[in-house]
């Protein structure tokens, strides 16, 4: 896999919960070659070795033969070691087994690169930069962005500046954010009111929401609390605008309405870039 420092395309990849997307940037158009996206299907609790065969797999099916690039940029899931390239999730039930790993050197020996033309960045932090470079954010000076999926991330935007807030650590309730902020929580949700579990999480508890007020019910708790929770940090950090991402925006019309009532001292956004803005912000780290 050659690399060319002045190549105007650089090889990015986002790592998720259960898949992983990979493909060009091309710094010119400062957009992501189309025909180059690749996603696949990970299992994040399977064995180091199942889980970055496909990681690598990804990367060359997303490099295309006749194009050189300068270097490769991974948005990457926490704990980790963002220089060093090394791993450290543990208990969040997905991952463990790369725990302690040194991603950098295996992805650089697997792909014949060298350990010094591979970037890691943080994956909400990346997501976040994407959408401040080419989507939603651009047009704001300063922004909380949050992307609520599997897990919570969130980072702030000050003058195209993007820094990992990490709020999902943060205490709220009885618990952390992190678990009143994700996929997790409206699966708990749904069970405790119902006795009934989502098999399809969010999406299905969305379909379910178009004519069962339960449903709704939950979206709207959903909003209260990160309504709730959110305030401290716009007081502290006064944004112009909260940038919503990741897969439960896309039930949004679901809550959004009630967020903005009980947050009205700033705009709401949600993500233009979809899948791209983690491939994006990650390849903007590369130098």
């Amino acid at each position: 896999m050659p690399v060319d420092l002045t190549s105007s395309y650089i090889l990015t990849a986002d790592i998720g919960g259960s898949h992983i997307t990979a493909g060009l940037y091309d710094t010119e158009t400062k957009f992501v070659l189309a025909e180059s996206f690749v996603r696949m299907e990970v299992n994040s609790n399977g064995s180091a070795y199942e889980i970055m065969d496909v990681w690598q797999n990804a990367l060359r099916a997303a490099k295309q033969s006749r194009l050189a690039n300068s270097g490769l940029a991974i948005a990457m899931p926490g704990p980790f070691d963002y220089v060093n390239g090394i791993s450290y999730i543990k208990g969040l039930s997905k991952y463990e087994s790369i725990f302690g790993i040194n991603i950098k050197n295996y992805l650089a020996e697997a792909l014949a690169i060298k350990t010094s033309s591979i970037y890691f960045r943080n994956d909400a932090e990346s997501t976040i930069a994407g959408e401040v470079l080419a989507g939603a954010g651009k047009n704001y000076r300063r922004l909380i962005g949050i992307t609520l999926g599997t897990g919570f991330g969130s980072a702030f935007a000050d003058e195209k500046n993007v820094l990992d807030l990490n709020l999902g650590s943060n205490p709220f309730r009885e618990s952390i954010a992190d678990d009143y902020f994700s996929t997790r929580w409206f699966h708990k949700r749904y069970l405790q009111l119902t006795g009934k579990n989502l098999t399809d999480g969010v999406k299905e508890l969305a379909g379910l929401a178009e004519k069962s007020e339960l449903a709704r019910g939950i979206f709207y708790e959903f909003a209260d609390n990160l309504a709730e929770f959110i305030q401290k940090p716009v007081f502290q950090l006064e944004p112009e605008a909260l940038l919503l991402c990741g897969s439960i925006a896309k039930a949004s019309r679901f809550f959004l309405p009630r967020l903005a009532k009980n947050i009205n001292s700033i705009s709401l956004s949600l993500s233009e870039l979809g899948e791209y803005a983690p491939l994006i912000g990650a390849a903007a780290i590369v130098r």
